[in-house]
This record gives structure tokens, sequence and C-alpha cells, in this order.
């Protein structure tokens, strides 16, 4: 008996001893600027234990045993590193990491950290580029720019190169959620198109995230865009200088306080400024054509942008930032638009020494105000502001593994100001709060499976109406070269827009909630909550060959209730507003090859989209059935000095509601019945055909081509002159037609333009 006793106390302390256990946790840094590195594969070898850095470079490896180890980083274009660490009993041991560019090409080692970081991630629907991919487009004047790369992503739809708006996978852009730095911008995208208000040399990463996303993300129904800053070069100042003939832009980043290594506190700062002058440059570019003088893109828009971060001995860091994006299109004699956005805010990240988790979170205000004038027209107004406060843990489990939850507090006022059908003019004037609630577990089951369950509660207090939203994303790893992947869930917002699908172009967005009163659903019911609400389902698979990578992606989203603007409304006491219902399905197909100097990726997307507003099922303005783009860059010269790329985009024809005939309309407001109709002259109104969005217009296809040259002009400066042509054939691609007048305008012709600009 006492042997028995002796041996399972002995079982008990080496069942003791061997769960002895440490964390160890840190952050990857670029070596040449101190910049934080999302997406590196940090890993043990030995014991066969691994993680991914976060947006924020952070990593984290709990319930490592006792012992000694070595840990190995890798990611593209940066060379290996290995670093000693030594886990001790119940503590958590700090580490920073710092990557230096590559030297040599290592395709195994390269391909391989690329495989580890998709077997591990679950997000589906997601796709994470960074500034260097943005570069590899043709860039329309020689700088790159989100707003063009977005163009090219699996299921993202983009109306064109004048007022182009973008659809993500059957969601309109009131739908779509864009953030900087994790604060909501209401209007991301100039009117022109082919420029965002972010800054690309200011961008460390951007994860598009076209449905099925996550609980983190809540008050949108269809997708999340999330843009990510630099802090800012730890090491020296430097920037960059930009002309071309659409805009002109500068900028900065440095250190106040310089790095001092890796037990030093650094201030760093970011800034950018960029204006464009296209509406001056094209009324000559169309000059030296031999066309009428007149101005063709009367566009203009100026961007701001300024950052201050401290970052700790620890790798925990505050930031301050602020913005100002302004824009403008003025087509004399026909429309004049205009918006002003500005706001800050401040956001941190804290990683408490003696805790293996991440705390992060932020406070945010923002301001957006757009009118239009128009010929014809009476004008309309909007305005937004508001407020927004957040805060998120992440705690890491062992095998890539996290539990994650937070609280988000929202405040925002909204005013529009329009004229009904009788010219009265009108306002709505709303303030309202939300409050949301989430937690998510991810768990790996081994090397094979992951699951990711969630739940996020969402409270419209202005309604007021809870909604309770469950999500799940999972991924099955057959092999390290083969994965499917699946996402559901469930998703709700208050903010609505103002746009009719009736206008052949709207530049004007007004942003309205919905209201607090009954309305009436497609069936004729009464609603039991004005909240609009989709149903996410989305699938796929990934496989990679060698330097090949291939995605198939089917999804569908349920639209269950849509809140829009009642375009039925004849009389007085008809109701402003109906509940709509809609479907988006479709197939993304993705292929991307990398090797070397030599970069192609192709993406084919169908879809379908439509809504019913109880009397009749529309496709909607953005309908588009087929979408093919094709991207190729080379990188040529001894030195890699020579760049050429082109991208190809195909895009079948958009709907729009056809013109049925004119008629003279009377003005009986002033005499009434005694008005003499036979002598007054009328103002003329369209009659649309009964059938919503039943025509189509022509297909839409464009090639754009570019080549750059850089220069080295110093240890760390460089020239780079850069000549582009977007639409090098010259389709004429249709912009849209004057219903009076039956003239057609086109989008943007062929566009030729040389860009030259300094890095320092």
């Amino acid at each position: 008996m006492k042997n028995i006793v002796c041996t399972s106390l002995l079982l008990l302390l080496s069942m003791f001893s061997f769960a002895q256990a440490g964390t160890i946790k840190g952050f990857v840094y670029d070596k040449s600027n101190g910049e934080a590195l999302p997406g590196v594969t940090v890993s043990i070898k030995s014991i066969k234990k691994g993680a991914q850095t976060d947006v924020n470079g952070f990593f984290n490896m709990p319930k490592l045993p006792v012992g000694k180890y070595v840990i190995s980083a890798v990611c593209l274009g940066y060379d290996p590193t290995e670093i000693n660490a030594e886990v001790l009993e119940d503590e958590v041991v700090s580490v920073k990491i710092n990557l230096g560019k590559k030297t040599k090409e290592l395709k195994g080692v390269s391909i391989s950290a690329k495989r580890e970081e998709k077997m591990f991630d679950t997000k589906v629907g997601m796709t994470r580029i960074t500034p260097k991919e943005m570069k590899l487009m043709p860039s329309i004047g020689g700088e790159p720019d989100i707003a063009q790369f977005l163009q090219v992503m699996p299921g993202v739809i983009s109306t064109g190169d004048q007022g182009g708006q973008l659809y993500i996978r059957g969601g309109s852009p009131i739908q779509n959620k864009i953030m900087l730095d994790g604060m909501t911008i209401y209007n991301p995208f100039h009117s022109i198109g082919l420029y965002s208000v972010f800054e690309t040399d200011a961008i460390r990463s951007a994860d598009v995230m076209s449905g099925g996303f996550g609980v983190e993300y809540g008050d949108r129904t269809s997708a999340i865009v999330s843009v990510t800053t630099k802090d800012g070069n730890k090491n020296r100042n430097s920037g960059k200088i930009a002309i071309n003939p659409i805009l002109a832009k500068i900028f900065l980043e440095g250190p106040f306080v310089k790095s001092k290594g890796d037990s030093s506190t650094t201030l760093t700062y970011v800034a950018s400024l960029k204006h464009s002058y296209l509406k001056s440059t094209s009324s000559a570019f169309y000059g030296i054509f031999g066309e009428p003088y007149q101005t063709k893109l009367p566009y203009t828009f100026t961007d701001a942008y300024g950052k201050i971060n401290v970052n700790s001995t620890n790798g925990s860091k505050v930031s301050i930032f602020g913005f100002n994006f302004k824009d403008r299109v003025n087509y004399p004699g026909v429309s004049d638009l205009k918006w002003n956005s500005f706001g800050g805010g401040t956001n941190f990240v804290v990683t408490p020494g003696s805790s293996p988790s991440l705390i992060s979170g932020g406070f945010y205000y923002s301001d957006y105000k757009i009118s239009l004038s128009e010929a014809n027209n009476r004008p309309r107004e909007s305005a937004i502001n508001g407020f927004d406060a957040n805060i998120a843990v992440t705690t890491y489990l062992p095998n890539h593994g996290e539990l994650k939850y937070g609280v988000e507090f929202v405040g925002f006022k909204t005013a529009y100001q329009y004229y009904n059908y009788v010219g009265i003019r009108l306002e709505q004037n709303d303030y309202t709060t939300q409050l949301g609630g989430f937690l998510k577990l991810k768990k790996n089951f081994g090397d094979k499976l992951i699951v990711e369950p969630g739940i996020r509660l969402q409270y419209y207090a202005s309604l007021p109406v809870a909604s309770l939203e469950p999500r799940l994303a999972v991924k099955y790893n057959i092999s390290k070269s083969l994965r499917l992947k699946a996402a559901t869930g469930i998703y709700s917002q208050n903010i609505i827009s103002s746009k009719s699908d009736r206008d052949i172009v709207n530049f004007f967005t007004g942003f309205l909630t919905a209201p607090d009163f009954e309305i009436t659903k497609p069936d004729g019911s009464i609603a039991s909550n004005n909240i609009q609400k989709s149903y996410h389902l989305i699938g796929g698979i990934e496989a990679d060959v060698r330097e090949f990578e291939f995605s198939v992606e089917p999804w569908y989203k349920y639209f269950g209730q849509i809140i829009s603007i009642n375009r039925y409304k004849l009389l007085s006491s008809d109701p402003d507003f109906i509940i709509e219902s809609g479907k988006a399905y479709g197939l993304d197909v993705t292929c991307k090859y990398s090797k070397g100097r030599q970069y192609f990726w192709a993406v084919y997307s169908y879809g379908y989209v439509d809504r019913y507003d109880g009397k009749q099922t529309y496709p909607t303005p953005f309908d588009r059935r087929h979408n093919l783009n094709l991207l190729a860059s080379y990188v040529a010269g001894k030195k890699s000095d020579w760049e050429f790329s082109a991208r190809f985009n195909y895009g079948s024809a958009f709907p729009f509601t056809q013109t049925q005939s004119f008629i003279e309309k009377m003005d009986f407001g002033t005499t009434g019945i005694s008005t003499n109709y036979l002598t007054q002259n009328g103002t003329m109104e369209i009659v649309y055909a009964d059938k919503i969005n039943g025509g189509r217009l022509s297909a839409y296809h464009r090639l754009d081509l570019s080549v750059k040259k850089k220069i080295k002009t110093g240890k760390n400066s460089s020239l780079e002159a850069s000549g582009s042509v977007s639409n090098a054939y010259n389709r004429e691609n249709i912009f849209y037609i004057d219903r009076v007048t039956n003239k057609r305008e086109n989008q943007l012709p062929i566009f030729p333009s040389l860009g030259l600009s300094w890095a320092f």
C-alpha cells in the first residue's frame, strides 16, 4: 500500500512539473524604420508552437513548458530572424524582434510562412492588402491609391471613374463600414472615383472583409474595410514629395524622440497633405486634342492627415490623430456638389508586463457635411457628426487560439434638409446612441480544425431595439496546401441613405437614421422594429501550388429588412419610408502568382443582386453579372529599377430605369382650380418606366498601363519617374445619358500622364 501511495505521489509530482509553464509575448518590427509588422509567423520549432502577429505586430505564445528556446520569425520580404528566450515558471517573458529587409531569395521559407499564416486564419472573405501591393497597380497619374486597388478585389464592383462608388458583395455603400485607425469615415472616396481620402504612404495595412466578418464589428450589414496607418519612422526623418497632372502631395514621418534600442520610449509623427487640381489640368488636356474648351473633369479635393504616436519600452502605445478631407465637383449650370469631413481621436494598445493579454481601444469624434445644388432642382444638405468609444481585451490561448471580448458606445446626430414633391422644405434631425458588446472564442483542434464562434449584442437606444447576433467562422485544413472555410452570421444597422435609384448619376448621399414610427413591410404587415438586418453565408476553398495561390468563394446574403425612402410617394399623407427585402449571391474566383520579379493577379466575380419593395422585384443599379480583373507586374533591370504593370477590367452592363415619356406639369399651387392651364407654361416632368431598372447600359472595359524608373540619389533617397496611360485604347465607357437632351457622357477617356516623386 505504501508503495502505491509513493508511486501515485511521484506521478502527481511529475505531472505538476510537466504542467509548469510560462508565456512568451512580444512585437515584431521592421528594423529599418521601427514600424510594426503584421502577418509575421513566429514559432518555436523544437516544440512545434507558433503564432502570427496582428495588425499591431503583436504575438503571444502561452502555456509553454519551462526551458530555453530559439524563437524564429519569418515574413515575406524580410530575412528570417532567430532570437533566444527562456521561459520561466508562471512568468510572462516580453521580447522584441527586428526584421531586416530581404537580401536574398529564400523561396521555401517564404512559401512555408504564407501557408502557416493561412492555416490558422479563420477570416473568410477577408483580404489584407499592403502599400507594397497597392503600388503594383498601374497608378493613374503615378501615385497609387487604395481606391484603385479595391476595384480589383474579389466581389467588389465599381460604378466607374467619375462618381465612383464601391459595392461589396451585394451591399450598397451605406451598408459598408470604412474605418481609419478604428474610426468610421462616412465618405472615404472622392468624386473622381480614382482616389480615396487615405494616403498610401501612411498606410500600414488594410483589411477588406467582404462578408461573414466577426463580432468585433457592428452597425453594418454588408462589409468592413479597416485601414491602419503607420506609427512613424522611429530612426530618422523621412518622407516623399510627388507631383503629377492630377495632384501634388507631401508625406513626412519621423521621430521627435529617436529610438535608442529595445529599452527606449519613442515619440514619432506622421503627416500628409495632398491636393488635386484636375479641374484645371483636364481642361488643358482636352484642349490639346482640339475639343471645345470645356471643363470635362471638374474635380478638386484636398486631404490632410496627422498623427503622433508614443511607444513604450514594452510595446504599448498611445496615438493621437486628426484629419480634414474636402471634395468638390462643379459642372457649371448643371450641379455643384461639395463635402467636408474633419475629426480626430486617440487609440491605445496596452500589453501589461505580467499579463499575457492585450488591451486595445479608442475614442473618436468626426463631422461630415455635404451639399448639392442643381440647376433644375432645389438644393439638398446632409450632415452627420458624433463620437465612438470602444475597448477590447484579447487573451491568447495555446496553438493560435484566443478569447476576445469588448464593448462599444456610439452617439451621433444626423441632419437632412430637402424639398418634397410639392416644393416644401423639410428637415429631419435625429440624435441616436448605440451600445454594443461582443465575445468570441477561437479554438484550434490540432492542426486540422479551427472554430471561431462569437456573439454580439447591439442595442439601438433611440428606437429602442436590441439585436442578438451570433456569428461563426470555421476552417478545416485538408493539408498545408488545401483548406476549406466557411462563415455565417446575423448583422444589423441603424443608419440609412437618401440615395435614389432613379438618379442616373448621384454624387449626393444623405445620412439618416431609421425612423421611430411604424413602417409597412413588403407583405403589408407592420414591422416589429425598424432595424435593418442581413444574414450571411460564405464558403470557400483555398489551394497553394508552389508560387500559385487559388481561392474559390461562393457567397449568399439575405437582406431581410432594408429601409428606403418611398419612391411611390405621391400625396403628403403617403409614408416617407418603405421597407424592402433583397438577396445577393455570387461566386468569386481568385488566382495569384508571385515569384521573384513577377506578379500576377486574376479575379473573376459572378453576382446577382435584387430588391423587393412590395410591388415588384427589381435589380439594383449595381447588379453586375460578370466582372473580370487582370493585374500583372514585372520588375526589370540589374538593379531592379524598372517596373512595368498592366491592369485590364471588364464589367457587364449595369441596369437603369428607362424613360417612358415627358409631360408638362402645371402649377396649381397659388390660384388652385381657377388656374388657366390653357395659357400657363408648365414645367417638363419625366415619367419613368413602370419597371425599375428594366434596361441595361453597355458593358465596361478598360486597359491601364504604367512604367516606373527609380534612380538612387543617396543612401536613403531616390527619385522615381513614372508614365501611365489610363483607358489605353480609348474605350467610350458610358457615364450617363442626359434624359432631357439625350446627350451621352462618357467615363474617363484615354488619359496619359507623367509623374515625378522624391523619397528621402
